[in-house]
């Protein structure tokens, strides 16, 4: 049964929300940062368990927010049991985290900057475990890597804690861009996006030809993110991080989040042989090969990072067994691996942040020394070992009766004789963690002198080992439920297998296996010298090399490549995309899709063919003279005026007069800039290049022109007919285009008048660094147009600009009061303004205007933004989509009734942003002249006879 509640979009929002509070709060102190850090998670943690108990009876709490369903893009987020088990998980284990951490970081460490990435990270695990939409599923998947890149570089001044970084980038985002591909894969044979659909249309999928693409893609993010062979080396070099970031991200989460997605996945993914023998192959070989490497590593967190790779390896071939039963073993190893390795990696950092060492070869004796941290560590150690009375034995004895009754292709031992060897190995390694850490004699050679820490550092693992103890002893009462809800989610409903969480199942297979697997464990522990010896002397591949060799080699083509393709010339890259264009069109062309001619060829007018002319002649004239840049400039003119001619023709006043404004503008802004260019353009490229560019160009422009007459004697289906019939209807204006513009591609407008924003930031920003560069010196060692005229301001242009202004301001008003209606729009009307503007910048003066300058340009800009953002999210507050128009009609005598639309306040947006980008340009501008010499004149006409050449030179 489903149920709506909206606190799981609330759970998925605080940590990305709190990630806000350490960086503020640490200026109050590290107690202060570590408890404002908390209360995100806290909070998250109590909305989670007021939703666990109707997950407890076997409901889920779904909630979506729509953003576009048409595409099956929506904010959907649900919680089952196995949802339910990692969000408690993820947010149990990072309030311990945060404690463990105020105490563990030094006071060198930013604490701000660690506690913002630790909550981010912590709102990209829980994204990944409560998405219902597999698309906002993947959002959050490469959150995560993005998020534990940070965390795992935290210490930017070790090497290799940026290679650490550098490495799990590499290989989780590899597999999370092949697990895109499997996931569009998926959806689209089930034909939705949600996981709840896809979770019951398990039969639809394995019935699919696609069904193997997809789950071999699927896989590959799931084994590099959980770290199976042969991705299992990235892990262990993330242990460069802090022991805080080891012990959330390599034991309770990140590592998790490929099982996660496995158990996720089970129901509509499991019970072919492709799943079997790719999934519990892969995780027999990495529980073995892991165990084994763990047992020869001599740094501690080492020695648990290969751990943690080994039960990874054993939870993924337990869920790619298939059975129902097996998947619910899974889900209890989860909770069991979580506490035994989360506690034991706090306890390695203990050892290392009080002892400066995490080398075990210069340990030992530490249980007189540090007995509380011996207790925990011990009880971690023996749960990992699957000793009875601790809560890993229970799972691993579980695991262990599910290994002999599989078999693997036609022999019913492999199976279990590979788990035996794994669990032994583990046995070796969890002891050896204890014996040659905490026992023996105390040494009095240690790096510094051992205690236990304070109890904010211990109180953390303390809490996980009791845990541990609890579940082993009482394992029914304390995650029955819990286990019985998860695996129900996980086998996708229905009847549950029979399964007892008990210490004592009898004499079974499993209790030889864990005995064989407990005695041998004690043998290689006693003979691990010799061992040692043999493993370092035997030649072995080196996964580390190998990835390093590989990394350079692609890094090697992939320079070569660029540096071929890309070496600044944008002739060749415009070359090379013309000329794909071409082939590509071509081949389209030739494909037999073009229809029979429907349309007649229009008799052309004369006026029109005269038109047609001369704009051939300017383009061909401004292609000819293009290095003298003043004549280009004119002719480039001409050519728009010409274009704006055309549009009035073929009846587009509004595409006509948007033409006019734009080419004024830009003809004008350049006019200014070309005072600070030479007059000519060297020759860029030498006679041949140029042959090259002539023939791709003329052999594009004839495409264009053979396609373009293709269509115009076809009749085509547009989208048109639909725009002029609810024009008036939908939008409440006349003019279709500028209905377009605001309402029916309002989301498009926006995102453009965004970037036109951004463009006259970006070169502010640039002048800004110029001015302040070495060309600032050399601008104000050159006289500023010397031989300029001595009436700087004259007399008639000045005036016809004042007398222009007003009306200029005017008309600008009334295009865009009339553009819903008519002809005109914000857009246009911020251009007319602009060029009112630019006409007194060029009648008296940069300085002389700037002076007068009563508003911030950049303000403008982010005001129309916010307008036109504010517009769009009152139509979505109304229950509209995005930017949806209302419109009504009003009568205040003695005012004739008019309309008003919300239409006009996103024009008004769209004004701002063009009239604030196109004088924040100018003003760049004026400031280059300002710097470069312009004197300020003290009247808009000043004219001074005195002003000469000389005089300026020495001013």
């Amino acid at each position: 049964m489903f149920i709506e509640h909206g606190f799981l979009l609330v759970i998925a929002a605080l940590p990305f929300v709190g990630a806000l509070i350490p960086g503020l709060m640490i200026r109050a102190g590290r107690t202060a940062c570590a408890s404002f850090t908390a209360l995100p998670t806290a909070f998250a943690l109590l909305l989670l368990a007021m939703l666990a108990p109707d997950v407890m009876q076997g409901n889920v709490i779904r909630f979506e927010v729509e953003w576009l369903p048409q595409l099956g893009l929506s904010a959907a987020f649900f919680l089952d049991g196995l949802g339910l088990l990692f969000a408690g998980m993820i947010l149990g284990v990072g309030l311990l985290i945060t404690l463990y951490a105020r105490f563990y970081l030094s006071s060198e460490d930013p604490m701000g900057q660690f506690y913002t990435y630790l909550l981010l990270f912590q709102g990209a695990m829980l994204g990944i475990v409560i998405s219902d939409n597999i698309l906002l599923l993947l959002i959050f998947w490469e959150l995560t890597s993005l998020s534990s890149f940070l965390l795992i570089g935290y210490w930017k001044h070790l090497p290799e804690g940026r290679q650490g970084a550098r490495m799990a980038l590499a290989v989780t985002g590899a597999g999370g861009l092949a697990m895109i591909g499997g996931m569009l894969i998926l959806g689209n044979i089930v034909g939705s996006y949600n996981l709840t659909d896809i979770l019951v249309a398990g039969d639809l999928i394995r019935a699919s030809d696609w069904y193997l693409p997809a789950l071999i893609l699927i896989l590959l993010g799931a084994f590099t993110k959980s770290a199976q062979f042969p991705f299992h080396f990235w892990l262990p070099h993330a242990m460069a991080a802090p022991t805080p970031v080891s012990a959330y991200l390599h034991s309770a989460t990140m590592v998790k989040a490929g099982v996660f997605l496995m158990a996720r996945m089970w129901p509509a993914l499991a019970g072919t042989d492709a799943w079997f023998y790719l999934v519990a192959t892969t995780g027999l070989i990495t529980m073995v090969l892991g165990a084994l490497i763990a047992l020869f590593k001599d740094d501690l967190k080492a020695l648990l990072a290969f751990s943690t790779v080994s039960h990874l390896g054993l939870l993924t071939m337990l869920l790619g067994f298939g059975t129902k039963l097996a998947a619910v073993v899974a889900v209890f190893h989860i909770i069991n691996h979580l506490t035994f390795k989360a506690a034991l990696f706090m306890t390695a950092g203990i050892v290392d942040h009080e002892t400066h060492t995490r080398d075990i070869k210069r340990l030992g004796g530490l249980r007189h020394l540090m007995p509380v941290t011996f207790l925990i560590g011990t009880v971690g150690a023996l749960s990992m070992a699957g000793i009875p009375l601790f809560n890993g034995f229970l799972s691993k004895e579980m695991m262990l009766e599910e290994a002999a009754h599989t078999s693997w292709g036609n022999s019913p031992y492999a199976v279990g004789v590979l788990a035996t060897l794994g669990a032994l190995l583990s046995v070796a390694y969890s002891f050896r963690f204890i014996a040659h850490v905490f026992l023996g004699p105390v040494r009095d050679d240690y790096p510094a002198k051992p205690h236990d820490p304070p109890f904010g550092m211990w109180a953390a693992p303390g809490l996980l080992v009791l845990g541990v103890v609890i579940i082993g002893i009482m394992p029914a009462a304390v995650v029955g439920p819990l286990v019985a809800v998860a695996g129900g989610a996980v086998i996708g409903g229905g009847e549950m297998p029979y399964y007892s969480l008990k210490i004592w199942h009898g004499v079974t297979p499993a209790l030889f296996m864990s005995v064989i697997a407990v005695a041998g464990g004690l043998v290689l522990l006693a003979l691990h010298r010799p061992l040692d010896w043999l493993w370092n002397a035997l030649p072995r591949p080196e996964a580390k090399i190998i990835f390093d060799a590989l990394i350079a080699r692609v890094a090697a083509l992939s320079r070569g490549i660029t540096e071929t393709m890309h070496n600044g010339a944008i002739s060749r890259y415009l070359a090379i995309f013309f000329v794909t264009t071409l082939i590509v069109g071509y081949a389209a062309w030739t494909g037999g899709g073009l229809t029979m001619e429907t349309r007649p060829v229009l008799p052309v007018p004369p006026a029109v063919a005269i038109g047609w002319v001369l704009l051939i002649v300017a383009v061909i004239t401004v292609t000819l003279t293009h290095r003298r840049r003043f004549l280009s400039l004119v002719i480039l003119g001409v050519v728009g005026l010409m274009l704006s001619a055309g549009f009035v023709y073929l009846s587009a006043p509004d595409l006509a007069l948007t033409q006019i404004s734009v080419e004024t503008v830009t003809i004008m802004l350049l006019l200014l800039a070309l005072h600070f260019l030479p007059k000519e353009t060297p020759v860029e490229s030498g006679a041949a290049l140029r042959i090259r560019d002539g023939v791709i160009a003329g052999a594009s422009g004839l495409a264009l022109a053979a396609l373009s007459y293709a269509f115009m004697l076809r009749d085509v289906d547009t989208i048109s007919d639909y725009h002029l019939a609810n024009s008036y209807e939908g939008g409440g204006g006349t003019n279709v285009v500028n209905v377009i513009l605001v309402d029916f591609r309002g989301y498009d407008t926006y995102g453009e008048i965004i970037v036109l924003g951004i463009a006259g930031l970006v070169i502010f920003a640039l002048m800004e660094t110029l001015l302040n560069g070495p060309v600032s010196r050399r601008l104000r060692e050159t006289v500023y147009a010397p031989d300029r005229s001595r009436d700087r301001h004259p007399l008639m242009m000045v005036v016809a600009t004042r007398v222009m202004m007003p009306i200029a301001f005017m008309v600008g008003i009334y295009i865009f009061l009339r553009g819903h209606n008519e002809p005109g729009g914000g857009f246009v009307a911020g251009l007319v303004i602009s060029i009112a503007l630019l006409m007194q910048y060029m009648a008296s003066g940069f300085a002389w205007t700037q002076a007068r300058q009563r508003f911030e340009y950049h303000g403008l800009i982010g005001f129309g933004v916010v307008i036109a953002g504010l517009t769009g999210a009152g139509a979505m507050l109304a229950g509209k989509p995005f930017l949806t128009s209302a419109y009504d009609y009003f009568h205040f005598p003695p005012i004739e009734e008019f309309e008003l639309a919300t239409a006009m306040a996103f024009d008004l947006g769209v004004f701002l942003v063009v009239f604030g980008a196109v004088m924040l340009m100018l003003y760049s501008l004026s400031r280059l002249a300002r710097i470069a010499g312009e004197t300020v004149n003290r009247e808009p006409m000043d004219y001074d006879p005195t002003d000469t050449v000389e005089k300026r030179k020495e001013a």
